[in-house]
């Protein structure tokens, strides 16, 4: 028999709980080696033949805000994305911690700022060093989740360190099928008509592994993920697993087959077209897995979250981020404010949407709590998300939200409705009224002083709590070593 929402979230400890900075997660942890730290609420769910809920991750890669029917997008049809969105809770200021790649999974994988750990910029490819990449001194979710009695699997891009001690079998994945760099080619190289010209292009080319085991590129990248994803479902129906599935999509290069190319006949402009197709094939990826989870009778007990990694490269690829401001790697609203969906059918209210700013540092302390995971043992910045997405607690799930890039010669700081932010280059900071003015055209720093200061005096004393970057990003060491060329329009050279 299942139980009622309500009834679920007080038997299972979250009916008022919210993650808090010190790591407790307010739930009585049984230490058992039967339970494996699970809750005594969620081992009474078990016997009743309640299983706690298995926690996919469904990470895009540089999707544009505004490239997805639940945002307004008019030429690129998205149903299974739409779907999650009617069945879920679409949470429409939804952020990721960093405005590019690597630092967005480093915070995500730990709920903690990446900043405080030096995880600040992309981790050039280097498997023989084994000082760039995520400290192991940070935990990752899938450690805590096999601690709790997940199975879990990781599935796509990882980016978070090529030395063997940063693979994911060693991070807390059992099962890992991609490629460990900041991207890949999407079709099999004798289909690949690109050449290797660039230290990048040869990363993008290392072979896939299974675990940690080489194995040859057969078909499209896209629908490979995919594939291993429904499989990975399949073969764990019957216990509770955590699947991180991060695709490459639609981060360059532009790559897709003809099958996917010819849904967008519309579409005159050939870049904005296979974008829109490799868009498409990971729609249907996603529509597959939640097929898988429907025929194997788990789609009431799964909760899937579904973002980006970043905003939209408007510079780069015909993306579209509107109406927000900017691109990836700015601290704009269109580097950082995504796509994002909280879908638990029979759990979240289907079709809600959630206003409050909430952020991908909340997936960790959300998950842990579902799973009644033992405490970390870091303080954490995240918040679990269920109480506030089902409207039990009516408070905003965090006073503020930062950001840095840099090394602090970019910031950002969001309070309420207020964003004050300082780019690059410049010497003062400009203050939006994001209810106001979501595509932050009107600067009123001059207007509200007060704001700026208290913004500005929030945001340092965050920022004396970080550490500087660890490494420097690929693209800063390449400048050091030689004169940059221009690279080819169809090509991100920073993963």
């Amino acid at each position: 028999m299942r139980t009622k929402r309500r009834e679920f979230l007080k038997v299972a400890g979250l009916g008022a709980l919210a993650f808090p900075m010190a790591g407790s997660l307010g739930l009585p942890v049984s230490q058992s080696s039967a339970g494996k730290g699970a809750t005594p609420g969620f081992q009474a769910l078990e016997k009743d033949g309640q299983r706690r809920p298995n926690i996919i991750v469904i990470l895009a890669d540089d999707l544009g805000y505004a490239d997805v029917g639940f945002n307004g997008c008019q030429d690129i049809a998205t149903p299974n994305m739409d779907a999650l969105a009617k069945n879920g809770v679409r949470c429409a200021n939804g952020y990721v911690s960093h405005p590019f790649c690597s630092p967005t999974r480093a915070g995500l994988m730990t709920g903690r700022y990446q900043q405080r750990f030096g995880h600040e910029n992309n981790p050039a490819w280097l498997p023989e060093d084994t000082k760039v990449g995520l400290p192991l001194t940070e935990t990752f979710l899938a450690k805590h989740l096999r601690a709790a009695g997940y199975v879990t699997g990781a599935l796509g891009k990882w980016h978070l360190g090529a030395a063997p001690c940063f693979h994911p079998n060693e991070r807390g994945f059992v099962e890992y099928f991609g490629f460990l760099g900041g991207g890949h080619m999407y079709l099999p190289d004798e289909k690949n008509p690109l050449p290797v010209s660039k230290t990048w292009q040869v990363e993008y080319r290392i072979p896939l592994s299974r675990n940690k085991e080489a194995v040859t590129h057969t078909g499209y990248m896209t629908d490979l993920l995919s594939d291993e994803a429904v499989a990975f479902v399949g073969r764990h129906k019957a216990e509770p697993f955590f699947l991180y599935l991060a695709y490459n999509a639609v981060h360059t290069p532009l790559q897709a087959p003809e099958k996917y190319m010819a849904r967008f006949p519309h579409i005159a402009d050939e870049k904005r077209r296979t974008y829109a197709a490799m868009n498409s094939a990971m729609d249907d990826g996603i529509g597959a897995v939640v097929a898988a989870l429907r025929e194997h009778g788990l789609e009431r007990d799964t909760l899937i979250f579904f973002l980006s990694d970043n905003g939209g490269p408007i510079t780069v690829v015909p993306c579209s981020n509107a109406p927000l401001r900017g691109g990836k790697g700015q601290v704009f609203e269109g580097g950082i404010h995504v796509p994002f969906i909280a879908c638990w059918p029979g759990k979240l209210p289907a079709g809600a949407v959630y206003n409050e700013p909430v952020s991908s540092l909340d997936l960790l302390p959300t998950a842990l709590a579902l799973a009644g995971a033992p405490p970390p043992d870091k303080p954490l910045d995240g918040v679990n998300l269920i109480p506030f997405l089902c409207g039990e607690n009516k408070t905003a799930p965090h006073a503020r939200l930062f950001w840095r890039t840099g090394g602090g010669t970019a910031w950002a700081v969001r309070e309420g409705r207020y964003k004050l932010l300082k780019n690059t280059g410049e010497k003062q900071p400009q203050l939006y009224d994001l209810d106001a003015d979501l595509g932050e055209q009107r600067d009123r720093a001059a207007e509200q002083p007060d704001v700026v200061q208290r913004l500005t005096a929030s945001f340092e004393a965050w920022n004396a709590q970080l550490i500087p970057p660890r490494w420097e990003g690929p693209k800063s060491a390449r400048k050091k070593q030689m004169p940059r060329k221009k690279e080819p329009r169809h090509v991100d050279p920073t993963p």
